[in-house]
């Protein structure tokens, strides 16, 4: 019997410190996709104050980015190394319109697309986090 009571007692004391890694992992989730949306708006935002257009070929399409190649004005090619931002729909042969910041054409987006768009998938992402965490949360307190 006195077994049980010592594991009960730490099956009280793990339930608390459980909840709050679980919350902080949560916390920590939620705080990514927050700064990930301000980047996303960083980087439009430079490229509104600094606009270049052209075409771009889309030269590769996988899960992680979507390069494309396109020459500037004073006829550099680039082909930005993270990608075109907000590549969804795009296929490798495609040409597509682009929108740059010409101080710095790595950082292009498809035209006429904006952070936005990212709102969605990180906001169903976070809600999808949380619908799992809340409930554990609430079976763990319940639980010990």
């Amino acid at each position: 019997m006195a077994d049980n009571a010592v594991r009960t007692g730490g099956r009280r004391k793990a339930g608390p410190l459980v909840v709050r890694a679980l919350l902080v992992l949560g916390a920590v989730v939620t705080l990514i996709g927050v700064i990930l949306l301000g980047a996303c708006l960083r980087d439009d935002l430079a490229i509104e104050q600094r606009m270049g257009r052209e075409n771009a070929e889309v030269v590769s399409v996988s899960f992680q980015r979507t390069v494309v190649r396109f020459a500037t004005p004073d006829g550099a090619v680039h082909s930005p190394a993270q990608g075109v931002l907000y590549p969804e729909g795009l296929e490798p042969g495609q040409w597509v319109r682009i929108e740059y910041d010409t101080a710095d054409p790595e950082v292009a987006r498809v035209a006429e697309r904006t952070w936005t768009l990212a709102i969605l998938p990180i906001g169903t992402f976070l809600l999808a986090v949380w619908a799992v965490l809340l409930p554990l949360v609430w079976w763990i307190r319940r639980r010990l």
